[in-house]
C-alpha cells in the first residue's frame, strides 16, 4: 500500500506519523537494540506501513540517527543558551560561580527528568557498547559547539586562566555533572544506611563551588 493511502496518511497528517515512528523506534531500540529491531516490527508497532520509514527517514540507520539528534540538539541549545544568558546579563564579564551554576542547571535538567531521560540514557548505553551512529554525530551535534561556548565563557569569567587549560576545565566540569546524574540512582537504591544520599541541587552546588575554587587556583598558578 502506498504511504499516501495508509491509515493516518502522509497528506494532512505528516507530523503525527513521523513523531510516532520516532517515539516507537526509540522505545524498541532501547529495549531490543538496533540489530534486534526490524523495520517491519517498528512500523507495525507505530501503526504505519514499512514504506513510511523510508519516506520520512530514508533508512533504518537514518531513523536511528534522528532519534539521537532530536535529543542532542535541544540539549546542546539549552546549554549554550544558558552560557549566552549569563554572558549577556553580565555584559561579557560573568562571575565564575554564576556561569558554572547556569551551565550546570541547564546540563542536568533534561537528564534528571527520569520519565523523559531514562529511555534515552538506556539507548546511549547501548550505543556506547554497540555503535551504529556515524562517528562524528556526538562531536558535531553536541561536544564541539558546547565545549567552544563554555571555554570562551570560562576565559571571560576568569581572565587569568590559561587558554590551553580552559578545555580541560570544561571536560572536568562536564565529567562531574555526568557522574552526578549516573551515580545518584545507585545511591538511592543502596540498602546500606551509611551510603550518602544527597539532593541533586546540593550536588550541583558542590560541583560549582569545587570547580570555581579549582579554576581560580589554576589561574593563580597554585597548582604548579
Amino acid at each position: 500500500m502506498p504511504v499516501s493511502q495508509e491509515k493516518n496518511t502522509v497528506e494532512g497528517d505528516a507530523g503525527p506519523v513521523r513523531e510516532r515512528l520516532l517515539d516507537t523506534a526509540e522505545r524498541l531500540f532501547s529495549e531490543h537494540g538496533f540489530e534486534g529491531t526490524s523495520v517491519r516490527e517498528l512500523a507495525s508497532a507505530a501503526g504505519c506501513n514499512i514504506a513510511s520509514v523510508n519516506y520520512y527517514f530514508g533508512s533504518k540507520e537514518k531513523l536511528y540517527e534522528e532519534i539521537f539528534r532530536r535529543h542532542l540538539i535541544p540539549m546542546r541549545n539549552a546549554r549554550i543558551a544558558s552560557i549566552d544568558r549569563v554572558m549577556t546579563e553580565s555584559s561579557g564579564r560573568p562571575k565564575l560561580e554564576d556561569l558554572l551554576q547556569s551551565f550546570a542547571n541547564a546540563f542536568i535538567e533534561p537528564l534528571a527528568d527520569e520519565t523523559k531521560a531514562a529511555r534515552f540514557m538506556k539507548l546511549m548505553g547501548r550505543e556506547m557498547v554497540d555503535s551504529h551512529l556515524p562517528s562524528d554525530v556526538f562531536a558535531k551535534e553536541m561536544a564541539i559547539p558546547t565545549l567552544k561556548a563554555i571555554q570562551i565563557a570560562l576565559l571571560k569569567a576568569c581572565p587569568g586562566l590559561d587558554e590551553s587549560r580552559a578545555v580541560l576545565v570544561a571536560y572536568s566540569i562536564i565529567g562531574q555533572l555526568l557522574h552526578a546524574v549516573h551515580i545518584r540512582p545507585m545511591f538511592e537504591q543502596a540498602c546500606d544506611a551509611e551510603v550518602p544520599k544527597y539532593e541533586l541541587s546540593r550536588i550541583i552546588d558542590h560541583i560549582v563551588a569545587f570547580s570555581a575554587a579549582a579554576i581560580r587556583a589554576y589561574a593563580e598558578g597554585r597548582n604548579e
